[in-house]
């Protein structure tokens, strides 16, 4: 996966809370063998209804989405984070995370930002009154700012996570972090050890 340091973008504005893996990609979407092609699912039986958000042309250049309390809960699927990501989405800012949205999210390069009900209000005042409005999410620092708007918060973020997010490491890549070590260790094996040479 990409580092992520800053993030610099307009947003989409979801106002809808507790939106639960199923609605972010229903589970007919669940069968594909690939990897590929799951922006095509992202909120899709929201999507048949023209009105909706993500239907919206002032939109379509948004990588930042912004979303009401309780986003990402409900059933364990990476699939989510991919139809979010693969859509061009880079960031989700909300005031509460399911738990394991929140992991398959950093673990795929999905920065959550966590901030207050009254800033996400705020925000989606904002975007409502002026769509071309851009937000700054700051990985290394751990703010999230939207100057037009005139407002700035810090957001949580664990230290593994944000070293993970800052130097592009998916499981793969913490793992061969330590290829040296791994190195070393395999080397001093004893013979007789189960091996997979």
């Amino acid at each position: 996966m990409k580092p992520v340091r800053t993030i610099t973008a307009t947003a989409l504005p979801l106002d809808r809370s507790d939106v639960d893996t199923d609605q972010i990609i229903p589970s007919d979407w669940l069968k594909r063998v690939e990897r590929t092609g799951f922006e095509q699912g992202l909120f899709s039986e929201w999507r048949e209804d023209p009105s909706f958000v993500l239907n919206d042309p002032r939109f379509a250049e948004a990588r930042i989405l912004v979303a009401g309390p309780n986003f990402g809960t409900g059933s364990s699927r990476e699939h989510a984070v991919w139809a979010i990501q693969q859509y061009g989405f880079e960031a989700v800012i909300s005031p509460r995370f399911g738990d394991i949205f929140r992991n398959n999210a950093t673990k795929n390069g999905l920065v959550p930002v966590q901030v207050s009900e009254k800033m996400v209000r705020t925000l989606f005042d904002s975007i409502a009154a002026l769509p071309s409005i851009e937000i700054i999410i700051d990985v290394e620092e751990l703010f999230v700012v939207c100057p037009v708007a005139g407002v700035k918060s810090d957001f949580p973020l664990d230290p593994a996570v944000q070293h993970r997010l800052l130097n592009g490491l998916d499981d793969i890549g913490l793992t061969l972090a330590h290829t040296d070590a791994i190195d070393s260790f395999e080397a001093g094996r004893p013979d007789w050890l189960p091996s997979l040479a």
